[in-house]
């Protein structure tokens, strides 16, 4: 039976975008292009109105040409300002990091929380009801650190800086330390191995585990995921803290911007869908039964593919390979397995996240407060470019639709 001249194959779509058909599955994945099943025999089958509305949607300019020094993306590698991102992940400090984004220099600094804002963020955030999620109360924090701050509307590099240390560690500071294993209420949890004994706090990254965690810590895995989402270029959380930038609002605001484009589904929150899908299928030993009910319920599998990695993801890569061995990993490797082999499609940052925040006992919400934390460092460093620019330099004008003016 000829096909419908309506519907285009995976392959014909492919063609017109000009990628791989994994690319393709990959958008698929991540919501991006609506799909159906082929009736006539296997693969997928695309509405002509929806490709066409995506090729459109990738033809429209996203930014006002914004140049920045910071972060490229390039043949499926990540750098910071010319050094790669994985290879940091597993050699420097997440505080050398930052300093790398907002100076150029990979140098570590400690960061440490003002007492004065701590007391006061401790206090305003105490109220709020048990279900807010982490990075609700750091939305308050950051709010609350603002108006405390009389100095905040220094936009001098030194002072941004200054104020990016402090604020960043104040953040974690304030946040409550993580509940027993005894509290854990319906986490899948994995024991460490008894020969991973406890450490001492160390630095930013053991400030946030023991916020995050029950559980020995392993300092060096969360450093390394802070560091790999410390900037993703003009992410649209990034390009909100330019935006704000660009007004000459003050660093918390800044950061602020930041953290509200994060608060979306398809951003920041994007792990919490994984862990979600990823806890099914260790509850009930079945990994691609999982996968399978995501897609017949029409829904993208969270967690997989990435229009910047059609290739895979290296920043899952990397961490996936640091994270310990257990049954979390080992059902998460046969998930990876089933979406490589049938749609080839790689995991993204968001699923090793939901392997991490598992293997550890930490809440669900957890992958979105290391994201949000991680983050940080690049809105700011952002900050930095634009501050430097020409203020107020996005205005862009709409195309009307609406209803012609009367006369």
């Amino acid at each position: 039976m000829p096909l419908d001249p309506h519907f285009l194959t995976t392959e014909q779509v492919a063609d017109r975008l000009g990628v791989k058909p994994a690319t393709v599955y990959a958008y698929v994945s991540r919501g991006m292009l609506p799909s159906r099943r082929n009736a006539e025999g296997k693969g997928s089958l695309f509405e002509k109105p929806d490709v066409d509305a995506f090729v459109a949607s990738r033809r429209r300019p996203t930014t006002p040409g914004i140049q920045t020094g910071i972060t490229l993306i390039k043949d499926g590698s990540l750098f910071y300002r010319g050094r790669d991102a994985c290879v940091l992940a597993r050699t420097a400090s997440y505080e050398a990091v930052a300093t790398l984004l907002w100076t150029g220099d990979l140098e570590h600094a400690d960061l440490v929380p003002n007492p004065d804002l701590q007391n006061l963020a401790a206090q305003v955030i105490q109220p709020l009801p048990a279900v807010a999620r982490t990075t609700d109360r750091l939305r308050v924090i950051v709010a609350a650190a603002a108006a405390a701050d009389p100095l905040r509307f220094d936009t001098t590099p030194a002072a941004v800086v200054a104020t990016g240390r402090t604020m960043l560690a104040t953040m974690v500071a304030v946040l409550r330390r993580a509940r027993t294993l005894e509290e854990v209420h319906g986490t899948p949890f994995v024991r460490l191995r008894d020969d991973q004994a406890a450490r001492p706090e160390k630095g930013l990254a053991g400030m946030l585990w023991h916020r995050l965690s029950p559980d020995d810590a392993d300092y060096d895995l969360l450093n390394a995921a802070l560091i790999l989402l410390a900037d993703h270029d003009l992410a649209a959380s990034t390009l909100a803290a330019r935006v704000a930038a660009s007004t000459r609002a003050h660093p918390y605001a800044v950061v602020s911007a930041g953290l509200a484009a994060l608060d979306g589904p398809l951003h920041g929150a994007a792990s919490g869908l994984a862990y979600a899908m990823l806890a099914d299928a260790i509850n009930t030993d079945d990994p691609v039964g999982t996968i399978t009910s995501r897609q017949r319920s029409g829904g993208a599998v969270p967690g997989f593919g990435h229009p910047l990695y059609p290739d895979g993801d290296p920043r899952a890569t990397t961490l996936m390979e640091m994270i310990g061995e257990g049954p979390v990993k080992e059902t998460a490797e046969r998930m990876i397995d089933a979406m490589r082999t049938r749609a080839g499609v790689h995991p993204n940052i968001d699923f090793t996240l939901a392997v991490l925040a598992l293997t550890h006992g930490m809440p669900a919400d957890a992958g979105e407060t290391i994201f949000a934390v991680g983050r940080t460092a690049g809105w700011l460093a952002h900050a930095l470019e634009e501050y430097e620019d020409r203020p107020s330099r996005f205005r862009p004008s709409g195309v009307y639709s609406g209803r012609s003016p009367s006369i």
